[in-house]
């Protein structure tokens, strides 16, 4: 390596930091740049430090490896050997998405052919974009698996999290995203589209360009002129249906 690789070492149990440390230790490539014991505080060391790997634990209380990552703009995404003590079949997934991993308990082979599988990747010509991707894939995957039930908001220095459940509607905000529930709204740093790409289209239903709309909210449809609609809510929210998006809605309008 032409350089030290910058890495992080994430997770809850701190035998298990130890562990990674040790096993790192005498590796001349590896600067331990540093260490946490929990997701909100991986966010942050992986925004200010700017790691080149991070060993990630999947299970942690409040905040799971998945959720570290999904706080995360694309572009803040560093290289991952995530640490797991799914069973075998969860396993599985992580190889199929070419993501490395290393099952709890772990002997010194396979860290080191987790750590060789990450050095491969750093050294390979264009490592960032194909490992963003392999990322991204495998947090479709999750999501896919029944796993996305809440959404990560990062604000004033925190991270806190907004339940599906109680999101009723949500507007494009720019780049972001505006989750609006009974009690408030939260500014998501997500573009509506990618976000819409994550919900679930039997929950969640885009009815124009900048909206939104949870499906169970649903109070009433009141046409307007050229096939628009006004798609009134249980709490009187009254949002709007363009003709654009007329045939998503089409199995709530009777014929």
């Amino acid at each position: 390596m032409t350089h030290s690789i910058r890495t992080l070492i994430v997770d809850d149990e701190p035998l298990a930091r130890d562990s990674i440390r040790v096993l790192l230790g005498p590796d001349s490539d590896i600067e331990i740049v540093g260490e946490c014991g929990n997701g909100t505080d991986a966010v942050e060391a992986i925004q200010v430090l700017a790691p080149d790997l991070v060993f990630l634990d999947v299970e942690m209380p409040a905040m799971s490896g998945f959720e570290v990552l999904d706080a995360l703009c694309a572009e803040e995404l560093p290289r991952v050997v995530f640490v797991t003590a799914y069973d075998k079949y969860a396993v599985r997934a992580f190889e199929i998405n070419a993501v490395d991993y290393l099952l709890k308990p772990f002997d010194n082979e396979r860290f080191r052919a987790a750590l060789d599988r990450a050095k491969r990747d750093l050294s390979a010509p264009e490592p960032s974009e194909s490992q963003t991707l392999r990322i991204l894939r495998l947090l479709e995957a999750e999501r896919g698996a029944g796993r996305f039930d809440r959404i990560a908001i990062r604000e004033a220095g925190r991270i806190y999290f907004v339940e599906l459940d109680d999101i009723d509607w949500i507007a494009g905000a720019g780049n972001h995203a505006e989750l609006h529930t009974a009690e408030q709204s939260h500014l998501h740093r997500e573009s509506l589209s990618s976000l819409e790409n994550r919900l679930d289209p039997r929950r969640f239903l885009r009815i124009h360009r900048s909206t939104i709309v949870r499906i169970d909210r649903i109070r009433e449809l009141r046409p307007r002129a050229r096939g628009d609609y006004d798609v009134i809510l249980k709490d009187g929210t009254s949002l709007s249906l363009s003709r654009r998006y007329h045939d998503r809605l089409s199995r709530l309008i009777p014929e």
